[in-house]
Order: structure tokens, then sequence, then C-alpha cells
């Protein structure tokens, strides 16, 4: 009895209904245990781009990140410390205009909570080559991040090689994409840890937020805060593996998202439960802060919510 009461409110609040989905089923339980550390280490990751990508949000955003010891190892050297990182920042031009897309990542959790991070992106340059033509680079990253008194870790150490070197037709601007999925990747970090602390979660709440699950909207912090330590903690554990993910910038520092969540959780008497839905969000943006902030999230139930078979 317990456990159907768990899904019906999981339902009524998560906007969540019955049938198990093909990707949350391939969740395993350790996805589920340590998926908010593996969100948080992909917050991070999305953000090391972003002082390439918008150099006006300054450099504090990117030395947050980092551990103060850092080694940053490319083919332009190697950078050791907080100081010789930002003389390397500091040196590249203000002419470039850089994007960063991932292809893929894989992220291997240690006892002690230290993580390894292996990620393959698509690196594009305009301003670089003397002709005009946009530069395009295939670049392979390995990652170490130590974790902090927070749920967000700090890199350690980080590799770059570069794989290819060629040329593209045109330049994408891939800002929007890694800016929201930062967003993303943070949200749901703070809504996993087991720790359900709300306090961080107001850095990502624009002022007039709304939160719109199908039980009803969350328009303060105080009805968060009671969400969270109430429907929010019915599971012990869960995660979301994000898929169909799209982004877009709306107008002066507002942006608008669309994503698919597969979603796996364990109830207290160990029942393991699965769900997918799409989330509809809008954020402001103000590139100084560490992240974008919700305005507005909408929940569509794509997929039943049921006990996994």
């Amino acid at each position: 009895m317990k456990t159907r009461h768990i899904l019906r409110t999981a339902i009524a609040t998560l906007g969540l209904s019955l049938f198990t989905t093909a990707g949350a089923a391939d969740i395993t339980d350790q996805d589920i245990t340590q998926g908010y550390r593996k969100h948080a280490a992909m917050a991070q990751f999305h953000r090391w781009y972003q002082v390439y990508e918008r150099p006006d949000g300054g450099l504090n955003n990117a030395l947050d990140i980092l551990a103060r010891d850092v080694s940053v190892k490319s083919g332009l050297g190697e950078a050791v410390g907080l100081g010789q990182y930002a003389a390397r920042v500091m040196q590249l031009p203000d002419t470039w205009r850089n994007a960063h897309s991932l292809k893929d990542a894989d992220i291997t959790v240690a006892g002690d909570g230290t993580m390894r991070l292996t990620a393959d992106i698509t690196y594009l340059n305009e301003g670089m080559n003397p002709d005009g033509t946009v530069r395009e680079a295939d670049l392979s990253y390995t990652m170490t991040l130590v974790p902090t008194d927070t749920v967000l870790p700090r890199f350690q150490t980080i590799e770059i090689a570069q794989n290819s070197d060629g040329e593209a037709e045109a330049f994408v601007d891939a800002y929007a994409e890694n800016r929201m999925r930062s967003l993303v990747h943070y949200w749901l970090a703070l809504i996993e840890d087991p720790a359900r602390d709300p306090e961080p979660v107001r850095e990502i709440l624009a002022e007039d937020f709304s939160l719109n699950f199908t039980s009803g909207a969350l328009t303060d912090f105080e009805g968060f805060r009671a969400w969270l330590a109430g429907p929010g903690s019915q599971v012990s554990a869960s995660t979301h593996e994000i898929g169909n993910f799209s982004a877009r910038e709306t107008g002066d520092g507002t942006y608008a998202l669309t994503v698919d969540f597969d979603w796996a959780g364990v109830t207290p008497d160990g029942t393991n439960l699965v769900a997918k839905t799409r989330h509809s969000w809008t954020a402001t943006n103000d590139p100084t802060e560490r992240f974008a902030r919700i305005r507005t999230m909408d929940v569509e139930v794509l997929e039943p919510f049921r006990p996994r078979e």
C-alpha cells in the first residue's frame, strides 16, 4: 500500500502516468545513486566553455570551476594553478568567436567522490585563420574532478587532445546550448541530491518563477521548499537521462529550451520506478552569473510511470 501511495503522489506531482519506458529501463541502480554527482560534473563541463564563448561574462566564473592546483594541458602547453590559467585565457584575441559542441561524454565516480570525465567535442573558431575561413577541429577531453562542500565538484586536471583539423562551411554559435545544458544539469543535480537542500536552488530561479507541475504551480520559494521536502522526496534516490535537448535564444538575455527526461527512481522499500516526461522551460540569463535562471517550467507526460519490470 505504501508503494502505491508513493506512485500516486509522484504521478500527481511530477506530471507522470503509467507504462515502462525503454530509456529508463536501461538505467542501472548505480546510475540512480550516482546520477546527481554526474549531473553536477556535466554542469561544470558545460560551464567550462562559457569564458571562451562569451568572454563578457568575466573570468571569475571560469576560475570558479577549477581547483586551486588545477593542471590544464593542451597543444599550448601546460598551465598549473589558477594564476597561470587566467593569464592564458586573458591572452586570447577578443576578435575570435568560439563554439564547442558535445558529441559524447562518459563519467566514472570513485568511492571517494572524485570523478573522471572523458568527452569528445567539435570545436569551431572564427578569426584564427588568416583567410577568414572557419576552423573546425575534433577535440578529446580527459578530466578529473574533486568534491567540494557543495554539490558542484571542481576540475583538478584537464587534458585536451586534438584529433583533426579542418574547415567548416559556417560558424554555428553554441552558447545557448552550453549555457542551458549547464542549467539543466545543475537543476537535476540539486533535486536528485540526497541532501534535499533547497537553498542552492535560489541561485537558478528567476524572481518571478513558475514551476508548473500537474499538481499545481509553484510560484514562491517556500512552496518549492515544501515540494522538495515532501513530494520531491518520495523516492530515496532518482536520476534523469537527458534526450532530445533543444535550446534557443528568444531575446536579449532570454532563452527557451525543451528536453525529454527518462527518469528512474527507487522508493524507500526498494521498488524501482520509471517514467518519461518532456520539459519546456524559459530562462533569463546574466552572463556574469554562474548559471542562467529558470523563469517557467512546464511538464508534459510522454510515457507512463510505474514499477520497472
